[in-house]
């Protein structure tokens, strides 16, 4: 099986190098073979650490020193699966960025080391980005754009993001503009590492990776097309046009391709620049509400998710009314959830906000998690086991609790990995979603008063009362209401309560 897996993998390689190569005006870089070498020189390089440090005979979890241990070996793979992001990049960049966003879910080792991603992505140089507007647009840069400003705004594992001025109208833009190699590299890119995985889960039973490359799969190419992007663009800001604080650029779409997208451009801070929110006299509390509520809405209202909300894909400003505008970027990763489990997993919510074992178990075993229903539990609320039996809305969030369930992480890796793997894929992106958000909200300091959860409980309360009305008698319809009334008016009171004491 092993041999079988290793030829495929050299068969994949070599069939895709001239492809790549050609792709690529032969940059050497490109070539799959150099890029495989290079992946599975670092592969080898992390299986053999572990063997010889974590997994070595000498080493037993009942030594005094063993956390340690741990903790270094884990850096140390980490820091080898950093220089290979960077230096691959794409594809590569892409999914050290997934990790790096899972704070509740991996090691921190790792989470620390691949979260500089976000915002140390490396840079195209200006020429390259000159060529694909040409190649796109049929068009040299400089007579559709009478500026372009040389500096990115942004650099993002597939594509950067400079200010540029229309040459028509005069209007300022963005242009995003994917980096000249990503195509060319992406499927050799997938395929590789889908081959050093298979290997991996051989040597390392426990350790199952084949969800992280099958989500890869599926989202790369979507992301790749900017067409999709703009769809998604529009969709959401016809979507949320009722929420007058949401601001989604609009695109250009004859200035756009499906690898340049030329967008109107916002000025802003990004949402964890406390500086920048200070300055300009914004109220956090106000952020997390509204983030708290678009998330929210996304997830248990429209099913319509975008999935990357890292803080450079968010924004924040004050309009000249005083009003204070959330700006969402980059809309080329989207989750879509049925409806069926739109209403499992706002019930999953609810059980947990209500403290309801028995409820919480039933709904984790309709996502495919029976065993371990807890781990599951707490992987979606981010909090230990022992503030969900607590419950979740009366036990504040405490840095003692952050530190004791980061360093659980590693102890449950194993069984993490498993129920990643088992459990529905729609619930995968959210855990990332969830991720982020909270990681914002604890930059904010409004973690700890349960600002978000405000939103997301009536959000939960809509979700689960609102289907059943269409398919009932009026009696049953009457009594359905009343008692999604009654539970949004207790909720109300419940956070009305909360807002009194945490300013007592």
């Amino acid at each position: 099986m092993l041999s079988r897996t290793i030829g495929l993998g050299i068969l994949s390689g070599t069939v895709a190098t001239a492809y790549s190569f050609y792709e690529n005006d032969f940059n050497i870089d490109s070539v799959g073979i150099v890029r495989f070498s290079r992946a599975a020189t670092t592969g080898i390089h992390v299986m053999y650490h572990y063997k010889t440090t974590l997994y070595a005979p000498s080493v037993s979890k009942s030594s005094p020193n063993y956390q340690e241990i741990r903790s270094k070996s884990h850096s140390k793979a980490a820091e080898l699966l950093l220089e290979l992001c960077r230096t691959n990049k794409g594809v590569y960049i892409k999914i050290g960025q997934h990790i790096g966003a899972l704070e509740n879910l991996f090691p921190k080792e790792y989470t620390d080391t691949l979260k500089v991603l976000h915002s140390q992505a490396p840079i195209t140089p200006l020429k390259e980005i000159y060529k694909v507007i040409k190649e796109d647009l049929k068009q040299d840069a400089d007579q559709l754009f009478s500026e372009i400003d040389p500096k990115p705004l942004g650099a993002a594992s597939l594509a950067q993001v400079h200010k540029a001025k229309l040459r028509s109208t005069g209007e300022n833009v963005a242009i995003k503009v994917q980096h000249s190699y990503v195509r060319g590299d992406a499927k050799i890119d997938i395929a590789i590492i889908e081959t050093l995985v298979n290997i991996g889960s051989y040597i390392f039973p426990d350790f199952k990776f084949q969800w992280l490359v099958k989500q890869t799969k599926q989202n790369i190419p979507k992301e790749l097309d900017f067409t999709i992007e703009a769809q998604n663009t529009e969709t959401l800001r016809s979507m949320f046009k009722h929420f007058k604080w949401l601001k989604v650029p609009k695109i250009y779409d004859e200035f756009s391709s499906s690898r340049v997208l030329t967008l109107e451009f916002f000025e802003g801070g990004q949402i964890n620049d406390l500086d920048y929110i200070n300055r300009n006299k914004l109220n956090v509390n106000e952020i997390s509400d509204k983030l708290g509520s678009l998330y929210s809405e996304m997830i248990f209202k429209n099913g319509f998710v975008h999935s990357d909300p890292h803080p450079g894909n968010l924004l924040v400003n004050k309009d000249k009314n005083g009003q204070l505008n959330l700006i969402l970027l980059d809309h080329g990763l989207y989750a879509t959830l049925t409806d069926s489990f739109r209403r499992t997993y706002a019930k999953l919510w609810k059980s947990i906000l209500d403290n309801n074992h028995d409820k919480m178990k039933k709904y984790c075993t309709k996502l495919g998690v029976a065993e371990m229903y807890g781990l599951l539990v707490c992987m979606v609320a981010g909090r230990t086991w022992d503030s969900v039996q607590d419950g979740i809305v009366t036990k504040k969030l405490t840095d003692a609790e952050k530190e004791k369930f980061q360093s659980g992480i590693p102890l449950v890796l194993t069984e993490t990995l498993y129920i990643l793997q088992t459990v529905n894929p729609q619930i995968l992106l959210l855990l990332k979603t969830n991720d982020l958000i909270r990681g914002i909200d604890t930059t904010l300091g409004t973690l700890s008063k349960l600002t978000s959860l405000r939103p997301m409980t009536v959000s939960c309360i809509n979700t689960i009362y609102d289907k059943p009305l269409y398919n009932s008698s009026f009696w049953s319809s009457l009594s359905i209401h009343f008692r999604k009334q009654w539970s949004l008016l207790k909720a109300k009171l419940f956070f009305f309560w909360l807002s009194i004491i945490d300013t007592a």
